[in-house]
């Protein structure tokens, strides 16, 4: 059995829905949620489905000891899931192309520092943009600039507004974010 760590920031609509797709089978499970926010909701919703938590402080994110929580794990993957923090450059080197982030626009478009959540779906409707989507790509030590591993788009009619961009860039994520992870596994 494949082992998955998710790192994740907030709700955890993501987060739960890859532990609740690769429960009870046959290719990995998550074993670890680590989040950076003691007060987020993917603790509850890790904990409801019996996976362990770690939480961490932004100044520990890059402290010897989180390198050695997840290195005990020892994880076919990781997993970022709605995660806001730069991830530490240790951790990328010592699991390379082991480490997956979601983007809630199809790269290289709105993407870097700060373009995460609303904040995409904004610059996506203010720019008139006729398409978004998701891109699945590997994590390296530049914001949103690994190797693209999976696009998907969706329409961006000209009367949708960033809440109607944010909630169809949702359902891509929850349909195709587990089901590529679970091909990257198999590989």
């Amino acid at each position: 059995m494949k082992k998955i760590v998710v790192f994740a920031s907030g709700s955890g609509t993501n987060a739960e829905n890859i532990i609740k797709y690769f429960k009870g089978g046959a290719i990995g499970e998550v074993v670890t949620v680590f989040t950076n926010n003691a007060n987020a909701k993917v603790i509850d919703r890790a904990k409801n489905n019996a996976v362990a938590v770690e939480i961490f402080t932004k100044s520990e994110l890059n402290e010897i000891g989180l390198v050695e929580k997840v290195n005990a794990i020892q994880p076919d993957l990781i997993v970022l899931a709605g995660f806001l923090l730069k991830f530490p450059d240790e951790l990328i080197a010592s699991y390379p192309d082991k480490i997956v982030n979601i983007h809630p626009a199809l790269l290289p478009k709105y993407g870097g520092k700060g373009m995460y959540g609303m904040h995409v779906h904004n610059a996506v409707v203010e720019n008139k943009e006729k398409e978004s989507g998701i891109t699945i790509h590997y994590v390296n030590e530049n914001y949103d600039e690994g190797a693209i591993i999976f696009q998907k788009s969706v329409v961006v009619l000209s009367t949708d507004t960033p809440e109607v961009v944010a909630e169809k860039i949702h359902e891509l994520e929850q349909r195709y974010f587990p089901a590529v992870l679970a091909d990257l596994l198999k590989s």
